[in-house]
């Protein structure tokens, strides 16, 4: 019995923060886990950007409902469905991720939340857990479950490592040159081709 786990945002979205940082001209607000590999000093830096710029929860909010979700997510996704068990888990938050989930279908989603105060301000955020997407694996597996994960950057490869296989989907070049151990999948095909011989 299989479970596939995998990212969210540059698997079958855009990148959020990208996105942000376009719509609101702030350059700042482009870097990813692609960029720093520590997700609380990424984050902390976020906070204090939005802070000194007054961005406020709704100003992310209207961003993210004009994102749609990449070519090809939402049919891989279903596929998916049919098969086996898909399960996105993000660092995304629950705050940000409803008008994607709509879009993609609503499968299974796994992320943190924001603490906002009452005129929007994002004050922090919380983690479902320490280190969520290794510990969603280890879960499943307890359960007994076979467990393929897939995702793009660096805080993936904790996921991937624990998953019975792990795969780079469309990943930088940074992380593949750190990574050479994962196979790399640059589309949906290719990433089907990899999950085929397993979940069937």
């Amino acid at each position: 019995m299989w479970v596939v786990c995998s990212d969210l945002e540059g698997v079958f979205v855009p990148e959020v923060w990208i996105n942000v940082a376009k719509k609101t001209g702030i350059s700042e607000l482009k870097l990813t886990t692609r960029d720093i590999r520590d997700y609380d000093e990424l984050m902390k830096y976020r906070l204090k950007i939005l802070k000194e710029r007054n961005i406020k929860i709704q100003d992310l909010q209207s961003v993210i409902a004009t994102i749609e979700p990449l070519e090809g997510a939402k049919a891989f996704i279903d596929w998916l469905k049919e098969i086996t068990r898909p399960v996105i888990v993000s660092d995304t938050f629950v705050e940000f991720a409803d008008p994607l989930m709509a879009q993609l279908g609503r499968p299974f989603l796994l992320c943190h939340s924001l603490e906002i105060a009452e005129d929007g301000t994002i004050i922090n955020y919380h983690l479902r857990q320490p280190d969520p997407k290794k510990m969603t694996v280890q879960a499943f597996k307890s359960l007994k479950y076979n467990v393929i994960a897939f995702g793009d950057s660096y805080n993936d490869i904790s996921m991937l490592k624990e998953a019975d296989i792990g795969i780079l989907y469309c990943p930088p070049q940074n992380v593949i040159d750190d990574y050479p151990e994962f196979p790399v999948a640059r589309n949906y095909d290719e990433l089907r081709e990899l999950l085929v011989p397993h979940i069937l």
